[in-house]
C-alpha cells in the first residue's frame, strides 16, 4: 500500500514494509542503511518523507525572534529538516506558549555520544525559549523489539536519565518519565493512547511501519505510546488540561511517529505537533550505518576513558585520507567521508576554526593523524566533563526529575 498526500492534507507516506530514500538506502524507526560512504542522502529524505529544509530564512527568523545566534547544529545543517517550525515561531511571537518533547529508547546501560545530539539541541531550546520539556524513555518498545526483560529495560532506563539530566537541563522545566511507570500513574496519558489507536487502523499502522503477520501485538499498538506525549493533556501536572502546541527535535528515523500524529491531533481538537529533524550521527567504520551501542567498536560510549576514546579514534575512525603520505600531500583527504571531520562538525562549534581544518585537510597540509589528534583533543574534555556532572546525580536528584509535578511554566 502507497499513499502519499502533501500540501497540508495528510502527512501519511506508506511505503510497503519499509521506508526508502532509493533503491538502496533504508530508514526506519529501527534500521538506517546507506549504500555511499557519505551517508544517507538526506534531500531525496526529505521529499519522500515530505518535510521542509531548514533554510537560512528560518535560521534567520531564529536570530530575529530569539536574539540568540542560531545553535551550531542549526547552521551547520545537522538539524536539517523540519515540520510546522514557522507556527512554532509564531506562537512565541504572540506570547503563547509551547512546549518541548524529545525521547530515548533505553537499549543499553550507557548511552553514546551521538545519543547527546538531540538532547543538545533541546537543552539550548529551552534555555533560549524558557519552555519545558517532556522526555520520554520507552522501555516498553526495548522490551518488545530487543530480547530484554522488562525489569532490565526499566533499569537501564533510569540509568540513561542520569545521562540525560547531566546534559544540564532546568530541573524546574523538565519532566523525564519511563513509559512503564508513568503510564500507570496516569490515567490521562492512557486515554490519550486509546484515542489514537482509535484513529489509526491497522492497514495504515502496518504501512507506515512495516509490521508483519509475525510480529507481536505489542508493536502494533506501541506507535500510540509514542505519539502520546506529543499531546499536552497527557501531563495533567504541568499543563492543568490545556491544549499546549509542541514541538518535537528529534533524529529523521523517528519521523514515522509523528507524521501519523500529525494526522490524528487535528482530529483530537490539538494542534499538528511542530518537528526539527537531525541527521544520523555516524558509527566509527563510516556514515553508512549509524552509532550503535551494542557495538563498542562503532561507537564512543559516554563511559570511555580517555585513553579507551584516543584507542577507538585512532583504530576505528574511517580515514578520508590518502594511501601514503605522500599520496595525501599530493591530492589531501576527503572530508565528506572522513569521520574525524564528521565528528567535529558536531562538537567544534567554532566556524573558522572548523572551515581551517577542511582547508587544511582537504589540501593535504594536514595529515589523518593530525585531524584524529584534534578531535581527541575536543572530545576528551566533553567525556569528562558529563562523567564528571554525572556522577553528582544522586537518587534524590534523579527522583526530582522523574516524579510527576507541576514545572515553572505559565
Amino acid at each position: 500500500m502507497t499513499t502519499s498526500i502533501t500540501n497540508g492534507v495528510s502527512d501519511l507516506h506508506l511505503e510497503g514494509d519499509k521506508m526508502t530514500t532509493g533503491t538502496e538506502d533504508i530508514v526506519d524507526p529501527w534500521n538506517v542503511v546507506s549504500s555511499s560512504d557519505k551517508g544517507i542522502d538526506y534531500d531525496k529524505l526529505i521529499t519522500r518523507f515530505g518535510s521542509s529544509h531548514i533554510d537560512q530564512e528560518l535560521k534567520d527568523r531564529f536570530e530575529k525572534v530569539t536574539g540568540k545566534q542560531v545553535h551550531h547544529l542549526l547552521r551547520r545543517g545537522i538539524f536539517f529538516s523540519h515540520r510546522d517550525m514557522h507556527s512554532i515561531l509564531n506562537q512565541y511571537e504572540a506570547g503563547k506558549p509551547f512546549y518541548l518533547y524529545t525521547g530515548r529508547g533505553p537499549s543499553s546501560s550507557s548511552m553514546h555520544l551521538g545519543h547527546l545530539i538531540p538532547f543538545i539541541l533541546c537543552k539550548w531550546l529551552q534555555d533560549v525559549f524558557s519552555v519545558p520539556i517532556v522526555i520520554q524513555l520507552t522501555d516498553d518498545e526495548k522490551c518488545l523489539w530487543k530480547d530484554i526483560k522488562l525489569e532490565e529495560a526499566n533499569k537501564m532506563a533510569y540509568e540513561n536519565a542520569k545521562d540525560i539530566i547531566a546534559i544540564g537541563f532546568d530541573i524546574n522545566k523538565t519532566f523525564i518519565f519511563a513509559d512503564l511507570d508513568y503510564i500507570g500513574q496516569c490515567p490521562e496519558f492512557y486515554r490519550n493512547m486509546i484515542r489514537i489507536q482509535k484513529c489509526v487502523t491497522f492497514n495504515q499502522v502496518k504501512g507506515i511501519f512495516g509490521f508483519g503477520d509475525s510480529d507481536v501485538i505489542g508493536k502494533i499498538c506501541f506507535p500510540a505510546v509514542q505519539a502520546a506525549p506529543a499531546l499536552s493533556t497527557s501531563f495533567p501536572q504541568i499543563f492543568n488540561d490545556k491544549k499546549i502546541p509542541c514541538l518535537i527535535p528529534c533524529a529523521i528515523d523517528q519521523d514515522p511517529y509523528f507524521r501519523m500524529m500529525r494526522d490524528v491531533a487535528p482530529r483530537l481538537g490539538f494542534q499538528k505537533p511542530a518537528l526539527l529533524h537531525s541527521v544520523f550521527f555516524p558509527a566509527l567504520q563510516g556514515a553508512k550505518t549509524k552509532m550503535s551501542a551494542s557495538d563498542p567498536n562503532s561507537t564512543i560510549l559516554l563511559t570511555d576513558t580517555p585513553k579507551q576514546l584516543k584507542s577507538k579514534i585512532n583504530k576505528h575512525a574511517f580515514s578520508g585520507g590518502q594511501a601514503t603520505v605522500e599520496e595525501h600531500r599530493e591530492r589531501g583527504g576527503n572530508c565528506d567521508v572522513d569521520i574525524a571531520y564528521q565528528y567535529l562538525t558536531f562538537f567544534l562549534d567554532d566556524d573558522d576554526k572548523l572551515e581551517k581544518i577542511r582547508k587544511d585537510y582537504s589540501s593535504g597540509a594536514m595529515l589523518t593523524g593530525e585531524l584524529k589528534k584534534v578531535l581527541i583533543d575536543i572530545v576528551t574534555p566533553i567525556l569528562q566533563s558529563h562523567q564528571e556532572r554525572r556522577a553528582k546525580i544522586t537518587d534524590e536528584v534523579l527522583k526530582q526529575y522523574m516524579t510527576p509535578k507541576k514545572l515553572n511554566f505559565d
